[in-house]
């Protein structure tokens, strides 16, 4: 139950990221929604398809379909608001990547993937939604600009996965490596970090 909510949690932050995307690029409520649901679970059921978790979980159980949609109608009625409020909506984002990233890895793990790729799967649950997204909306991933994202959430993979083998209470674990993978990301915000891009002329 502890990873259900936190799933659910992490799917409605990402997918009211989505929707503001919709809502910036003059889209109809449809396409609002389709950007709120892809940016919510595509992470998430890419990680299911690579494990064998099928039919992913988004498919199973009706909250992962709600969730999204009742995000992407939220943004849809008061983008205004929230859009005025993006500085609060991009922390929790990073509370989002956090969350997916634990329980990707925690989710691999259960179905019995070693620590490395157990680690990779919480990453993939963290940016490929957000990845899915841009790509549908015609923009550079997020993880592609050097921002620095998909490193924060393989550090908390790998801490997920560290107390994991030591067996530590589920709690607590989500707390370590969450608490790693959010801290990383929003001092990266807020130092303006970036990951290294080549230096000189892209020419050759």
């Amino acid at each position: 139950m502890t990873l259900v909510v936190l799933d659910l949690v992490g799917i409605f932050v990402f997918a009211i990221t989505g929707a503001l995307v919709g809502v910036r690029k003059d889209l109809d409520v449809f396409g609002i929604l389709i950007l709120a649901g892809t940016t919510g679970l595509g992470g998430g059921f890419l990680r299911d398809v690579l494990i064998g978790a099928t039919p992913p979980a988004a498919l199973e159980d009706w909250r992962y379909l709600l969730v999204p949609v009742a995000a992407g109608l939220l943004t849809f009625w008061f983008h205004p608001a929230v859009g005025r409020r993006e500085r609060a909506v991009t922390v929790l984002d990073a509370f989002g990547l956090g969350l997916f990233c634990v329980t990707g890895t925690l989710k691999a793990l259960e179905y019995g993937l070693g620590p490395v790729p157990a680690a990779l799967m919480g990453m993939v649950t963290g940016i490929g939604g957000g990845m899915a997204r841009d790509l549908l909306s015609a923009r550079v991933p997020v993880v592609f600009r050097g921002d620095l994202y998909a490193t924060p959430a393989l550090a908390g993979a790998f801490v997920t996965v560290a107390g994991s083998r030591l067996d530590l209470p589920v709690l607590v674990v989500a707390v370590a490596g969450a608490g790693v993978c959010i801290v990383w990301r929003l001092v990266a915000m807020w130092r303006n970090w970036q990951a290294p891009v080549p230096a000189g002329s892209a020419s050759v």
